[in-house]
């Protein structure tokens, strides 16, 4: 009988938690997903990728949401619970609150370890294959980002401009301005132009134009009655470099310990190891990263026992519905703690020891209050 009792209040944990974590995560995925336009309108990527990458940070967005949906699923219920006079089953089957208690405690290992999966695996994993899906954009989308009269610069080290297009979807009086090298410039005018794929490149087919040269402060000019401008040479500036964020653990891991031998070796704070973010200039960000990925899933359990508080009192005292609002308050503390908890995360490794046994601490500070305030039960 007790069996079926927790195999009934854990799952509607679990029900409840999936529901709120999927439609919280849903709504706000939405949200972002109307931001991520501007991958298409303002950058040039065609609805193809801005679909692949905004479906890709929905793991980012729901591993955020964690915390939350955790504190709030087992208060919810256990409120509920209370209300309906339901967890005065578990007292009568001779079930005290410290096992109760007990049995809530190893049944957060469970979400700590889903969390584990989110933040160590899943999340990073699509995060690179997002950003892997902007780096290898082609611009497809470029052409409907034209308008006349306009300079558009969305394409990096390019600005191209254009009188009016034609009735056969041609641009007239074109301008396009090449800064790819720093020194010098090209400058090219054309009457004509129009946009052909060619051999799986974007392909501009100039017509009746002058193209300019500066280099090393000569100029040189030359006319031409046809030409094709490639580009799909140039890169959108959408942010291309890995983030750290988007490497493996395994990865920053391994960048620690080799950071860690080479602390001391002079001019080398800006040398880079293994990934483009493995520097020692870098370190606080690394530390901060894994302290994301590897302790705050931990906190989960903190905030399953701040929500068991609430067994602490029946409904039937006075102060009760003043204690609820308590206890929920405290969670959300909790929450915005563990959020901010990361920017006391500094590059010295034995500075960020005490914030990392925190979680551990407070579950057992906690734990030994229920014990005092329950050592009247058997």
């Amino acid at each position: 009988m007790k069996k079926i009792i927790f195999r009934k209040l854990t799952k509607d944990c679990w029900n409840f938690f999936l529901l709120t974590i999927c439609t919280i995560s849903l709504i706000i995925w939405v949200l972002q997903a109307v931001n991520y336009l501007d991958f298409v309108i303002e950058d040039g990527h065609g609805f193809f990728v801005y679909f692949k990458y905004t479906l890709l940070n929905l793991p980012k967005i729901m591993s955020k949401l964690f915390p939350f949906a955790v504190f709030f699923s087992f208060a919810y219920i256990l409120t509920m619970y209370e209300n309906k006079n339901e967890l005065i089953i578990f007292w009568n089957h001779g079930i005290n609150k410290i096992k109760f208690i007990n049995f809530f405690i190893k049944l957060s290992f469970v979400f700590v370890i889903l969390n584990l999966l989110f933040t160590t695996l899943l999340v990073p994993t699509s995060q690179d294959k997002a950003r892997s899906f902007i780096r290898s954009s082609d611009l497809n989308f470029f052409e409907s980002m034209l308008k006349p009269k306009k300079f558009v610069d969305a394409i990096k080290n390019l600005t191209i401009y254009f009188e009016k297009k034609n009735n056969l979807g041609q641009l007239e009086n074109i301008y396009l301005k090449d800064n790819s090298d720093k020194k010098n410039f090209q400058i090219t005018f054309a009457k004509k132009g129009e946009f052909i794929q060619r051999g799986g490149k974007r392909i501009l087919v100039l017509y009746n134009g002058t193209q300019l040269n500066n280099k090393n402060g000569k100029l040189s000019q030359f006319n031409f009655t046809k030409t094709d401008y490639n580009i799909s040479k140039f890169n959108s500036k959408t942010i291309a470099v890995t983030k750290t964020q988007e490497n493996s653990t395994i990865k920053l891991i391994k960048c620690i310990l080799i950071l860690d031998k080479n602390k001391n070796i002079k001019k080398s704070i800006n040398r880079i190891f293994i990934f483009q973010n493995c520097r020692l200039a870098n370190l606080k960000n690394i530390y901060q990263e894994l302290y994301k990925r590897i302790i705050t899933p931990f906190y989960n359990i903190l905030l399953v026992m701040m929500a068991l508080l609430l067994i602490m009192k029946s409904k039937d005292d006075n102060n009760f519905k003043f204690y609820q609002l308590k206890i929920y308050i405290l969670g959300f503390i909790a929450i915005i703690f563990l959020e901010t908890s990361i920017k006391f995360i500094s590059p010295i490794l034995l500075k960020n020891l005490f914030i990392c046994f925190l979680p551990f601490f407070l579950f057992l500070l906690l734990y030994v209050y229920f014990l005092n305030n329950l050592k009247y039960q058997k």
